[in-house]
């Protein structure tokens, strides 16, 4: 069944001004619904399949707005920060209005897939402890990566404050004085890779996330780059 919503606030929704702005606009004559002239802002129309023109421009109305973005370096993931550079300054301003939010955070200093959405039921799901939604991980390690790492985080490991992780699949790309690891992970405990490295006495030095889910990083987005989910990709977060 087709959803209906008063016109004021479908069109302040999606920035065309505040409820009191959209009545007078009504009066104005200058909003349409399938080529009628509305003057009551309060009339119930449906988004997806009325047709409705502000200032004779078609209006195109959603509700959600779902965003990949490839974080780099030195943001903070969050709507806010009195010090730092949010993931929300990489976006246009236009996003603005429907107040988008990241799902999860990345560290300031970790790179890679960022979703910002304004969605908070998908982000509920998504980040849900019962979820166990994996993420994986690309990183550079201070240190030799050994099959012993591989078999403990296999059984979880024991962190700082005690707690002990969930088993994680650890795979070794490079040994070395710096290795190279890709790492999956199934809760999101606070720096929760950097801390797995360190209970096995190493040192993450570069870390970036390439999936949550079945959702992975869009290879052609350069850090700071952004685009829009496909709807095929939208589902494929939820996913295990």
């Amino acid at each position: 069944m087709a959803k209906k919503l008063r016109i004021d606030k479908i069109l302040s929704n999606i920035g065309y001004g505040s409820r009191a702005e959209i009545k007078k606009y009504c009066k104005q004559g200058m909003i349409s619904v399938n080529g009628k002239n509305i003057n009551n802002p309060g009339i119930q129309v449906d988004p997806e399949n009325d047709k409705i023109l502000f200032n004779g421009e078609e209006v195109n109305y959603r509700e959600f707005v779902y965003i990949m973005l490839n974080k780099p370096d030195g943001y903070i993931s969050a709507t806010f920060d009195k010090h730092d550079p949010i993931v929300l300054d990489l976006i246009d301003s236009s996003y603005y209005v429907f107040e988008p939010f990241p799902v999860g955070r990345l560290d300031k200093d970790t790179e890679g897939l960022l979703v910002l959405t304004n969605d908070g039921q998908l982000a509920h799901r998504v980040l849900s402890p019962k979820k166990h939604v994996p993420k994986t991980y690309y990183a550079k390690i201070e240190g030799i990566v050994t099959e012993e790492d591989i078999v403990a985080f296999s059984k979880g490991v024991m962190l700082d404050d005690g707690y002990e992780t969930m088993p994680s699949q650890l795979k070794i790309l490079k040994s070395g004085e710096i290795s190279e690891i890709e790492l999956t992970i199934h809760e999101g405990k606070f720096h929760q890779v950097k801390r797995m490295f360190e209970s096995v006495g190493k040192k993450v030095v570069y870390l970036k996330r390439l999936s949550m889910g079945k959702l992975v990083l869009d290879k052609n987005l350069e850090l700071g780059e952004y685009r829009e989910l496909t709807e095929e990709e939208i589902k494929l977060l939820e996913e295990r």
